[in-house]
């Protein structure tokens, strides 16, 4: 075969397999973008970089793969259910009290679901995997329910904690994604509100 023939050969396959490895780059950005959303996003800003934040994001799932994540069975989530309806009620008389037990409460479902959960910090990364699209309100309502310990926390801030954690609890539980605040829309449309109820969580008193 002449020499010519040979480099062109090679130089094809050089050419295609870059477009095969770029295409495989391009697949793998789309998809983590897809699974993370926003939290792709913060990634990047936090890492310094689109390739460290996939690798870091990358290396999330495979951990998560690694866990026993399971759902709950049906006895399981009744009892959440009523234990949420329980915690909303105590909210009217002692909504620091509630805003601790729904914190405890979120803490409990994780740990059923095969979570680990004694850092704070893998906690969100390992939610970031498949709970992405509920956990900036979880971060919302950690901001809201940080001053309920010392008593500096509002009313309104803890209520704006309940709402912003019930996202979290309604994903957990395998509510699809955005159904709560759909709900909490429904609410409000029927009792003539202007903004978004808060799922039968008292106002500021």
């Amino acid at each position: 075969m002449p020499s010519g023939t040979i480099v062109a050969i090679v130089i094809v396959v050089v050419v295609l397999a870059a477009v095969v490895a770029i295409a495989a780059v391009s697949a793998r950005h789309r998809r983590l973008q897809h699974r993370f959303g926003p939290e792709y996003a913060r990634a990047v800003m936090d890492l310094g970089g689109r390739r460290r934040a996939e690798a870091e994001l990358t290396e999330r799932e495979r951990r998560v793969r690694d866990l026993d994540i399971r759902p709950l069975d049906a006895s399981q989530l009744e009892r959440y259910e009523r234990q949420w309806t329980t915690v909303q009620e105590q909210f009217v008389d002692t909504p620091a009290h509630a805003v601790a037990s729904v914190q405890s409460l979120i803490t409990a479902v994780m740990s059923d679901r095969g979570y680990p959960t004694e850092n704070e910090g893998q906690i969100m990364d390992d939610l970031s995997v498949d709970h992405a699209s509920s956990l900036e309100q979880f971060r919302t309502a950690q901001i809201f329910a940080a001053g309920a310990a010392d008593g500096t926390a509002s009313t309104e801030d803890l209520r704006l904690a309940m709402v912003h954690y019930r996202a979290l609890f309604r994903d957990l539980l395998g509510d699809p994604a955005g159904q709560a605040q759909a709900d909490d829309e429904r609410a409000g449309r029927a009792n003539g509100a202007s903004s978004v109820p808060s799922s039968r969580l008292p106002s500021e008193r």
